[in-house]
């Protein structure tokens, strides 16, 4: 395990500490919102996530990474799992797993991939599915700081309208908090009467952004590699300094 050098010694390792399911709410027919109690819970970061460790009567375990989805500072965290057809953990995660059911978690992992409210420069957010996870505890920690002056906004690439998560949230801080904006882009099918047909992130969707040609704005992305990679390029050839761009990728994990 690795560990960060701390006035010369290295940092104790990571608890795993035990969390029960207190809440769950589904955010589309595949993936839902896991709201957790953890035992000495000590907080987080917006962008960090958590290892999970599930064990089985006979001893058996395995474990997965999953991003935090809650903003800092509450009492419960919450994770959203998309449920993989083939996977070992996410199924049971996010179908069978019940109330007062107990887990294990570590954490929280992360430093790099984090929005801190004291950062005042533009932020871009740009999601690739369930790429939008880590970038949603961004979301919501700066639409809980009442001093936060970022303005925020959060570009959602999502094949359909019934695979957006945290739905009818985005479309109310979209609504109702100065400062944050989000835009919908579908892939595959775009709502009834959208002006723009579905299709992949492009330059053009980054040219018309604000947000995209502030000289001092900061990009964090996040999806599966692919998404990742194409969009980075896509920033650096509208203008984004490559130091100001932070990526965090995934790809499959056994689920």
């Amino acid at each position: 395990m690795a560990r960060a050098a701390v006035r010369g010694r290295l940092a104790p390792p990571l608890q795993w500490r035990v969390a029960r399911l207190v809440a769950v709410r589904d955010e589309t027919p595949t993936a839902r919102t896991l709201v957790l109690d953890v035992e000495d819970w000590s907080g987080h970061l917006a962008g960090q996530h958590v290892d999970v460790r599930l064990t089985a009567e006979d001893g058996y375990s395995a474990q997965r990474s999953y991003s935090i989805a809650s903003a800092p500072g509450g009492h419960n965290l919450e994770l959203t799992i998309q449920r993989l057809p083939d996977g070992e953990v996410s199924p049971f995660l996010a179908r069978d797993y019940a109330l007062g059911d107990p887990l294990e978690v570590r954490g929280p992992v992360g430093g790099w991939f984090v929005w801190r409210p004291e950062q005042r420069e533009p932020i871009l957010l740009l999601a690739g599915g369930s790429g939008v996870v880590p970038l949603m505890s961004m979301v919501r920690a700066r639409v809980a700081d009442r001093d936060a002056s970022a303005p925020f906004h959060l570009v959602y690439s999502v094949r359909t309208p019934a695979d957006v998560y945290y739905a009818d949230e985005l479309h109310n801080v979209h609504d109702t908090t100065d400062g944050v904006s989000v835009s919908l882009l579908f892939t595959r099918e775009a709502p009834a009467g959208s002006p723009r047909p579905p299709h992949r992130l492009t330059a053009k969707d980054l040219r018309d952004l604000d947000a995209s040609t502030a000289a001092s704005a900061s990009a964090y992305v996040c999806g599966p590699t692919s998404y990742v990679e194409s969009v980075a390029d896509l920033l650096v050839d509208t203008g984004f300094a490559a130091a100001r761009i932070r990526t965090e990728r995934f790809g499959p994990t056994g689920g």
